[in-house]
């Protein structure tokens, strides 16, 4: 039985697109990194629309190339395809978004790890785990590449697989335009349509916008080509119109396009056409392969390449499968989706990466109290750290589900060496004690330095605030809460607001969600929130529904510990963890306070501290485990 429901074959490439909008290529100042090639985009899109897929191409044997594979894997998408080139280097291309027409772009392919792909490459066996295998033309313009793509292709109707072609025609990757004309969509060219035609009858469904057709089909006129095309294949022909939609052709090519099948079109803004067709593949894809009929699977095409031109790169912008759902049922609010705010929320939230149903987090991130302490000093503050990011990783021993809190001020170090190790990583940015809240120095005056943090750094922020404020302090905290979310988001960063009333305040069963719904009234959306370790269970469901109503997509919940004994964090866990929005705790003195106290003074090894905080971290991961399965056990 099939475990794919596709691979895809063809080109990769890391994707630098330009920031500045409006810009030439020359001028432009700084670049977004993405994955990209027709191939790859198409199995990253319709990985998010809910196939199984696969993709089969070449990548380097360097960072480029291993951030191809991570990002894939990221996705969801299969790498068993993937081929890492010892001989040669990741593709790259230069992009940029000029105006709603111009959009420049340079291909640096020469000799590229995926143009390295053989015929041995392609393994019989893995081709036959797929209901279908698609392929993109331009791995057929040089013989190496042609020759494994066509045996791919053979190989998937001996054995009864769906095949489709998306013609994605680029000019100068067939030699037929120069360097700088990565732009150009058409030129014409009898060896390129020779080379199309004698491929065209491997497939099953054919795809391509006009121009492209043209290029297969060897004439200018769109009805004529497609019949060219008809002539020598039985495929469905789909013809991608711009604005106008597409049009699927399943039998003999009519006298007008408008006699095609077509689906619903979505009237929104063009802001970037590139990748718009990968989005397109993608939805037809889904729809095709799900059974649907044409003008179906054309609405989800037409979905996706909406999606695509509305945004900036090419498989970021593509849509997960609940967010195209929400999208057809509420309709268009505004033509720009990228500004929709609700939309973005939706998309934001259901295409993030990562496996965090549990979170037990060791929090270091202290820097008042570490300061405090007799013996400190900022290097020995920041070696601390080290040794607690040392603990840590003894605990995790390269298991999912464990995370840190570390800052960047005092345990830089520890804060740069977890990146990679596969912590979850909160970073603070409040100054210490600040009420109204303040951030740390570092984040510079219009928080512009969020463009320096690792992506997989969580933006973490402490707000000691309470329904009794006073309207100014309220103002000043919902307002800088908002400006702090925003500049996350921006930069592509997850956000954690944790908010501690008890400090300042009275406390009842419903002042966290009365917070909660404040927050949420301002336009915070956190991805998760850190709470405080409530006494009842109406507290806690009281905070559970409040986050539910206003973003049933969130993260989740971590508790903390407000430096409790373990006795009474155990006590706590218990409440906590019967309910499953709370995916674990965030707790810190707990752990390293007496290691800390012990240690800056000298009276404590180095190894001793770290033995100390690894088995007090461990010991809590236990009883934060138990008291889950406790939770599930009364449930059921």
């Amino acid at each position: 039985m099939s475990d794919l429901d596709l691979i895809t074959i063809g080109r990769s490439s890391v994707d630098l697109y330009g920031g500045q909008i409006g810009g030439r290529l020359e001028d432009m100042g700084s670049f977004d990194k993405y994955i990209g090639g027709s191939p790859t985009n198409i199995a990253c899109g319709t990985a998010r629309l809910g196939l199984n897929s696969a993709v089969i191409t070449g990548v380097g044997d360097e960072h480029m190339g291993r951030f191809i594979r991570e990002q894939l894997e990221r996705e969801g998408v299969n790498t068993d395809g993937v081929k890492t080139d010892p001989d040669r280097l990741t593709a790259l291309v230069l992009l940029g978004i000029r105006d709603q027409e111009q959009f420049p772009l340079i291909f640096y392919r020469e000799n590229c790890a995926d143009m390295g792909l053989t015929v041995e490459d392609i393994d019989p066996g893995f081709i036959a785990r797929a209901r279908a295998v698609v392929a993109t033309g331009t791995h057929l313009s040089h013989p190496q590449v042609e020759a494994a793509t066509v045996k791919a292709l053979e190989l998937a109707r001996a054995n009864g697989q769906q095949t489709a072609l998306d013609i994605d025609y680029r000019p100068n990757l067939w030699g037929v335009a120069g360097h700088g004309e990565g732009e150009s969509r058409f030129v014409e060219s009898e060896a390129v349509t020779a080379k199309l035609q004698s491929t065209l009858h491997l497939f099953d469904l054919i795809v391509g916008t006009e121009e492209e057709f043209h290029i297969a089909g060897g004439s200018t006129d769109t009805i004529e080509a497609l019949r060219a095309i008809r002539r020598v294949s039985k495929a469905t022909l789909v013809c991608k119109r711009g604005a106008a939609g597409a049009v699927a052709f399943t039998g003999d090519v009519p006298e007008s396009l408008d006699e095609g099948e077509a689906g619903p079109g979505f009237p929104i803004e063009v802001f970037n056409v590139l990748g718009a067709g990968d989005g397109f593949m993608s939805g037809l894809l889904k729809g095709w392969l799900d059974g649907e009929d044409w003008p179906t699977a054309l609405k989800y095409a037409n979905a996706c390449g909406a999606f695509a031109v509305s945004r900036h790169g090419c498989t970021p912008a593509y849509p997960s499968w609940e967010e195209l759902q929400f999208f057809f049922d509420r309709g268009i609010t505004r033509p720009d989706l990228r500004n929709d705010a609700e939309l973005e929320q939706v998309h934001w939230a259901t295409n993030r990466h990562g496996d965090w149903s549990s979170v037990k987090t060791f929090a270091f991130d202290h820097r008042l109290q570490l300061e405090e302490m007799e013996g400190y000093s900022p290097e020995k503050g920041g070696a601390f750290k080290d040794l607690c990011l040392q603990a840590a990783l003894q605990v995790q021993d390269g298991q999912p589900g464990y995370g840190i809190l570390c800052d960047n001020r005092i345990g830089r170090s520890a804060l740069h060496k977890a990146t990679g190790t596969g912590l979850w990583i909160g970073r603070p940015t409040e100054l210490p004690g600040s009420r109204p809240i303040e951030f740390e120095p570092e984040l510079g005056e219009d928080l512009g330095n969020f463009r320096e943090w690792a992506r997989e750094n969580v933006v973490k922020l402490l707000v000691f605030v309470h329904p009794d404020d006073d309207a100014e302090t309220q103002e000043k905290h919902f307002t800088r809460v908002k400006r702090l979310f925003t500049a996350a988001r921006r930069n592509g960063l997850e956000f954690l607001l944790e908010i501690i009333p008890s400090k300042v305040g009275p406390i009842d069963d419903q002042t966290s969600a009365t917070l909660i719904q404040s927050f949420y009234d301002a336009g915070v959306c956190p991805d998760w929130w850190k709470l405080e370790p409530f006494k009842t269970e109406a507290a806690w469901q009281n905070a559970v529904d409040a986050i539910e109503r206003n973003d049933p997509r969130t993260r989740g919940i971590v508790v903390l510990g407000l430096d409790a004994p373990q006795e009474e964090l155990a006590a706590s866990f218990a409440l906590a963890a019967k309910q499953p929005l709370v995916k674990g705790f965030a707790v810190g003195r707990t752990i390293f306070g007496d290691a800390a106290r012990a240690w800056l003074k000298g009276d404590m090894a180095d190894d001793a501290a770290i033995t100390q905080m690894a088995e007090r971290y461990s010991r809590l991961c236990e009883i934060w485990d138990k008291a889950r399965i406790d939770a599930r056990l009364n449930v059921e």
